[in-house]
């Protein structure tokens, strides 16, 4: 079978706890990025773009989400707290996709976030083909504009997806798919 179809039909996501080190190397996360890239994309407007957390960064990130999370709850419960903190270092690297979309007078919004989208599977593929495991994740701060501006994101840009990428030994079981009888539909046939 070919080697891409194989990937498809077998990749699986991984939680976000299971992914350990080592990460990508800096020519991986080259090749994963220019990868994610390589997607339809309408009118050329390249409406993504992404933020790599990786090392301390991720860290960083993390007070970032905590203090946020204290801010709107002003006595949190301490191990919600830890949650908050680790959430973008449970991996050794999460890439933020981020979508750009925005008004076009040929293009809709709605396709430039499909692109942004469809950046985030590429993104997946690219690391899964390269021997990493992977989980896309979007947590209630993914949505929470004080994160988001934190992050250095502008009022129009939202997050399509945090790819966390890192390496699994264990074995991932599938999950339950629709029978394509489910939701194919032959039009005129």
């Amino acid at each position: 079978m070919n080697a891409t179809i194989d990937l498809l039909k077998t990749r699986r996501s991984a939680p976000a706890l299971s992914l350990l080190e080592p990460g990508p190397t800096a020519a991986e996360l080259e090749t994963l990025l220019t990868s994610a890239s390589r997607v339809p994309d309408h009118g050329k407007l390249a409406p993504f773009r992404f933020i790599v957390f990786q090392g301390e960064g991720r860290i960083r990130a993390g007070e970032i989400i905590a203090e946020v999370y204290t801010a709107a709850h002003p006595e949190p419960d301490p191990d919600q707290l830890r949650v908050e903190r680790k959430r973008l270092a449970l991996a050794p690297l999460v890439v933020a996709v981020v979508s750009r979309a925005g008004p076009n007078p040929k293009i809709p919004e709605w396709e430039q976030v499909l692109t942004a989208g469809a950046v985030c599977m590429n993104l997946i593929v690219a690391a899964n083909a390269l021997g990493f495991a992977t989980v896309w994740l979007t947590e209630w701060y993914a949505y929470d504009r004080k994160v988001l501006e934190r992050f250095g994101l502008a009022e129009h840009e939202k997050i399509a997806g945090f790819v966390h990428i890192g390496r699994n030994q264990m074995p991932r079981d599938d999950r339950p798919r629709p029978a394509l009888a489910d939701i194919v539909t032959t039009f005129g046939g």
